[in-house]
């Protein structure tokens, strides 16, 4: 969907141009208070306007999302918003970032990186960045490293071959036989396959001797470069290779060594920070070098780490979506990354917080334009605690100035009735005023309206590039959170309706759906895995078989005081499960009028009960496939096209959709 043609309305009105030349004079406009279905358009607009890097700042994770996709449907398509993601785990948790999270967030520093290179050319559009509260605040690679670990590769360059795969296993990229995934890259004599992070696709490099021959794209999934997706050409000018890790796998020898240094001996066999001292100590590429773990280690890899505003250049304009929730998600996150500290087992020696303090901060946006689109700072609500300069981290001038905000009204409600809506739509046109509805129901809309006119109406658009000239309404298929109506007041006083943005939240109450996005399956507690077993209950070992539980105990082992999971076996044998372990313990589920009989530790029943199961599976696998094969040979009932009315039901359905 694309409204980019609505915001040139905005440059007609008089708010909106001293706004602007507010900015470009470097003044700091109060906030403007503005409606939250307003803000997303408002934003498209000063990016358009002012074109330089724009950075909107929003203080809900789940917010990034949704204001991607909306300020996505108020600019022309050429124009895509990043996003800037927060990692995978909380602050001072040992975890994996996710591939996509590190894949985003390494994009996004490189296509910063890349604006201000000097050997690049300069890009068709400033870069347009989506981030959170928490992904502004973590700290990530120095700039300057960042920029010393990025190669440009042109056709006709002489390269050391063995020096660059050294230099490529040092900044992160994974040795593979097949690239499929960024952040890999193979070898296969004079020809080399990499996917480099920021990539819309991987590369192929020939190579003629020690001198690039060619480069060019190849598809991933047929690993040829003539069969590639449209609008993209095989044919590169250069190749950026930029880091494919947040901490360089080259930088942490020198730390693993002094961890192995002053390691204090393990207590226990649970997951550990001690752990990754040998992936840290060893060379990248070698057999024993996979840390998923290194992001972890960026506080502690670099004294003196940046955050995503050091990427930024200083002319960035920062756009705030509301600075009284900004901060206090900020206060939030910082409180809540010291009661994790406190939580955690051990925690490496001198490990610093992966968050800047608020005050770190403060000078870096002091002298960056900044611009609060939400009603400003509730200063009784967030001094509360104490804490006066988080306050004044984002603040970005006077009081709330309501000149633009008092532009734009809600739209008149309608509540899923058809002729009310009517109604309106012929006043609107009597009126000679410019409606414009964008509806997941635009077919229908317009078919009824239509009707309305006798048979004469506009057709249904799937995108709006240029305002109606005539006084019909325009119909355009899509969805927005809310839409709103603009008056204007820059005539002889009278307010004149300039334009009637009606959404599917006015027509019939709905709300536009969140994206929706696949989530990863968290690791469960050990706790998890017996919470729903009591004392008393049967339970089945993996290895052991059927015993009873007979209670959670403590036992002191080499000094240390741990937990076991009790399990009496028949003949008074007993079993101590660590609770670490405890996912090998599931609950026993059968007749209640007579108990199970117990196993013997040792016992051979146990394996031959599990083998006879085993067989029972493979038969019932046969089952199964020979009832579908046979289900494939009989002929099936053929139904109907799907019709007009079957499309208007599925598209009235008001909730996203489940992935299956």
């Amino acid at each position: 969907m694309n409204l980019s043609a609505i915001i040139d309305l905005l440059n007609t009105l008089p708010a909106v141009q001293n706004l602007l030349r507010d900015l470009e004079n470097g003044a700091a406009p109060g906030p403007l208070a503005l409606p939250r279905s307003v803000r997303p358009a408002l934003a498209a607009r000063l990016y358009l306007s002012q074109q330089r890097p724009t950075l909107i700042l929003t203080g809900r994770v789940d917010n990034v999302s949704v204001w991607r996709q909306a300020v996505e449907s108020w600019l022309p398509p050429a124009y895509a918003p990043l996003r800037f993601p927060e990692p995978t785990p909380l602050p001072y948790e040992r975890g994996p970032w996710s591939d996509r999270s590190r894949t985003e967030r390494l994009h996004t520093l490189t296509q910063l990186t890349a604006a201000q290179h000097p050997l690049l050319p300069a890009p068709a559009y400033p870069p347009l960045i989506v981030a959170s509260a928490r992904a502004l605040l973590q700290k990530t690679l120095p700039r300057r490293r960042f920029v010393t670990a990025t190669r440009v590769w042109r056709a006709g360059q002489t390269i050391d071959l063995e020096k660059t795969i050294a230099e490529w296993l040092q900044i992160g990229y994974e040795p593979v036989s097949v690239v499929e995934t960024p952040g890999q890259f193979s070898r296969r004599g004079g020809i080399i396959d990499i996917y480099p992070i920021a990539a819309p696709l991987p590369a192929r490099i020939e190579l003629f001797d020690d001198e690039i021959d060619s480069l060019r794209y190849f598809n991933p999934a047929t690993q040829r470069s003539t069969d590639l997706p449209d609008l993209v050409d095989s044919r590169m000018d250069y190749l950026l290779i930029s880091p494919a890790r947040e901490a360089l796998p080259g930088d942490t020898r020198p730390l693993g060594e002094a961890l192995t240094a002053v390691a204090p001996l393990r207590e226990n066999d649970l997951p550990s920070w001690q752990d990754d001292l040998p992936t840290l100590t060893a060379d990248p590429g070698q057999p024993e070098w996979n840390n998923a773990h290194l992001e972890y280690y960026l506080p502690m890899l670099y004294p003196q780490p940046d955050s995503l505003l050091d990427y930024l250049p200083p002319e960035t304009l920062l756009l705030i979506d509301d600075e009284a929730e900004l901060l206090t998600a900020v206060r939030e996150l910082h409180q809540q990354a010291e009661q994790i500290a406190q939580e955690q087992p051990s925690l490496p020696p001198g490990y610093p917080s992966p968050l800047f303090d608020a005050d770190e901060l403060t000078a870096q946006l002091a002298d960056r334009p900044t611009l609060d689109l939400g009603e400003g700072d509730d200063n009784e609500r967030l001094t509360a605690d104490g804490r006066p300069p988080t306050a004044d981290l984002f603040a970005v001038g006077g009081q709330p100035s309501a000149v633009l905000a008092d532009l734009f009204q809600p739209g008149p409600r309608f509540g899923g009735q058809v002729r009310p809506f009517l109604t309106h739509l012929r006043q609107a046109q009597t009126a000679k005023e410019r409606t414009i509805v964008v509806s997941r129901q635009a077919s229908r809309l317009a078919e009824l309206w239509r009707e309305e006119m006798g048979g004469a109406g506009p057709e249904p658009l799937p995108e709006l590039t240029a305002l109606p000239v005539d006084n019909h309404p325009a119909f355009v298929q899509g969805s927005l959170a809310e839409g709103f109506t603009l008056v204007d007041r820059s005539g002889d006083g009278r307010e004149k309706v300039s334009l009637n943005l009606l959404s599917d939240a006015e027509l019939f109450g709905w709300n536009r759906p969140a994206p929706s996005r696949r989530r990863a399956a968290r690791p469960l507690a050990p706790e998890a895995y017996f919470a729903d077993i009591n004392a008393g209950d049967y339970v089945v070992h993996l290895e052991f078989g059927v015993g009873q539980f007979m209670g959670l105990v403590v036992r002191f082992v080499g000094g240390a005081e741990r937990e076991y999971l009790q399990i009496k076996y028949s003949n008074g044998d007993v079993l101590y499960v660590p609770v670490h372990q405890a996912d090998r313990l599931s609950k026993w589920i059968g007749s209640e009028e007579r108990p199970p009989s117990m196993h013997r530790l040792g016992e051979k029943s146990w394996k031959a009960a599990k083998a006879r199961a085993y067989q029972a599976a493979n038969e019932l696998a046969d089952e199964l496939l020979d009832l579908y094969a046979r289900r494939e040979t009989i002929a099936g009932h053929g139904f109907a096209a799907d019709g007009e009315w079957q499309a208007e039901l599925e598209a009235s359905f008001p909730y996203q959709e489940t992935e299956d």
